[in-house]
């Protein structure tokens, strides 16, 4: 009765240990930049930043420019400000599709993801402010026999 015991012991001391919680490496090109792609509704944005004055590049023109409503600029700061970089990094990035609030989100994302790739100790803070989550909203498909994807055409009896 001892050796059962004895070895359902040995058998419970066989048992792996709980998984660790994966280890964040910092991935960075030859030129010391951190890539990422940000998506969001049809816009697809790719992000380069590297350490710097804290200038933003979309599509080759100033974020002033390119965004000129300050929401949407205060959009792009967001998890450089919570993540307390702001004015630390450059940003380049280039963003097709969608409309500016689209873009501006997709360029969100990137940054964020951008970031915990240069910086993996900012993960954390990161995920909490809910910036790594791609916004998974999108337009829904018109459908047949529909005027758009859900408003019927005007009925009429006679």
């Amino acid at each position: 009765m001892s050796d059962t015991m004895q070895s359902l012991d040995q058998l419970a001391s066989l048992k792996p240990a709980a998984p660790e919680a994966p280890k964040y490496v910092k991935k960075v090109d030859k030129y010391g930049r951190a890539y990422a792609t940000g998506k969001r509704k049809d816009a697809v944005a790719r992000v380069w930043i590297k350490p710097g004055a804290g200038k933003i590049t979309v599509n080759t023109r100033e974020v002033e420019v390119y965004f000129a409503r300050p929401v949407l600029r205060m959009l792009i700061q967001q998890p450089l400000v919570a993540a307390a970089r702001a004015g630390q990094y450059d940003v380049i990035c280039t963003v097709a599709g969608g409309g500016l609030s689209g873009q501006a989100g997709a360029v969100r994302h990137g940054i964020s993801k951008a970031l915990t790739n240069f910086e993996p100790d900012l993960r954390g803070v990161l995920k909490k402010g809910g910036f790594l989550t791609r916004d998974s909203r999108t337009v829904e498909r018109k459908k047949y026999g529909r005027a758009k994807a859900r408003k019927s055409f005007q009925f009429s009896k006679r």
